[in-house]
């Protein structure tokens, strides 16, 4: 279809210039003998000159307009198959199993009981035989690789897709039969590249939970460390933010982002690499306002930064889509040679530096 868009494109242009100025030539051509002979005056032909430009005008805005809507066409038509693209994640069909909520600390919040993973056009797993445990309240570090699996295994949580081996269980529940949006309800997710949309901060907010009040929202942001930047803002809360967050900072943004998933109150925050654009500065006060002010929330932290989470309660190593390592900080270093790998290759494998 693009091919086709530009090869119309290039027969309408030049024939569209051709035709209207060899009418022109035209009109220049019969007028004169039309003038010679008294029939017609000059300034009757020069004003039918004129009128041909005009036309040649219109005839480029309508060249434009079939350009236009052929590239319409083409889009309309992928958008479709897009929404007539069946979801994997289908519904379970047995509503007789809502979520239970987990009271004993000790219980597992999230587990994983020997999961495999593979896309569907996929010749290998991208995960293989993964099995773990994670308590209520834990502050969970995830790291590893580009390629090593971080964000796909955290999008099996949420049933963003689901296992092709082995069981995924939050609050001991199975995902695959929860209804998806209780599942999805006690999630708090942001992604790396945070989307705001048009309209004030307070309604960017609300977009998290819609009866969320002034001091929730201020509250949120002063854990996600953007409370500094709104408050200096000429009219705060209500700020204006253009779509996309174009008149913000990517530092910024992915701080609103933030804040937008914590108004929400989840039982579990998962931040995907989304403090990658904050300075050390900002992003240990990040660090430390979750552990301070989120008591009771689960927290996976999915980076690159061993600074983001050598502090965390525990910390998950991936490589090739396995878990070679999960432990603490310092366990990690005695024991798991590729998360050694890491902290040294960021100047982080001395106690108190890489913070």
């Amino acid at each position: 279809m693009q091919l086709l868009t530009g090869k119309i494109s290039a027969l309408l242009y030049p024939s569209t210039f051709m035709l209207v100025n060899a009418a022109i030539i035209a009109v220049i051509w019969f007028g004169g003998i039309e003038v010679k002979l008294g029939v017609l005056t000059q300034g009757e032909v020069v004003a039918l000159i004129n009128y041909m430009s005009q036309i040649l005008l219109a005839l480029l805005a309508l060249a434009n307009l079939i350009i236009a809507f052929t590239r319409a066409w083409a889009s309309g038509a992928r958008i479709q198959e897009v929404f007539e693209m069946p979801s994997r994640a289908q519904e379970s069909q047995e509503k007789d199993e809502p979520l239970p909520a987990v009271e004993a600390d000790d219980m597992p919040v999230i587990e994983f009981r020997d999961v495999s993973f593979a896309y569907a056009t996929a010749q290998e797993n991208t995960l293989s035989n993964i099995s773990f445990t994670i308590k209520r309240g834990e502050t969970i570090g995830i790291i590893g690789g580009t390629g090593s699996g971080k964000t796909t295994l955290i999008h099996l949580i949420p049933r963003f897709y689901d296992a092709t081996k082995g069981t995924v269980l939050v609050n001991g529940q199975d995902v695959q039969r929860c209804p998806l949006k209780q599942l999805r309800n006690i999630f708090g997710f942001v992604q790396q590249h945070g989307f705001l949309f048009r309209g004030t901060v307070r309604e960017n907010m609300k977009m998290g939970k819609k009866d969320a009040t002034d001091n929730e929202i201020l509250k949120a942001l002063e854990v996600s460390q953007a409370r500094d930047f709104v408050d200096k803002m000429p009219e705060g809360l209500d700020t204006l933010i253009e779509q996309g967050g174009k008149n913000l900072s990517g530092g910024q943004k992915q701080r609103l982002t933030i804040a937008r998933a914590v108004v929400r109150q989840p039982d579990i925050l998962v931040l995907d690499d989304s403090s990658s654009a904050l300075d050390y500065a900002t992003d240990a006060r990040l660090q430390k306002a979750l552990r301070d002010r989120l008591a009771g929330i689960t927290v996976l932290l999915v980076t690159q930064r061993v600074a983001n989470i050598r502090n965390a309660d525990r910390i998950m190593v991936l490589e090739d889509g396995q878990v070679v390592g999960f432990d603490t900080h310092s366990r990690l270093m005695a024991t798991c040679e590729v998360y050694r790998e890491i902290c040294t290759s960021q100047g982080a494998d001395k106690e108190g530096t890489g913070v």
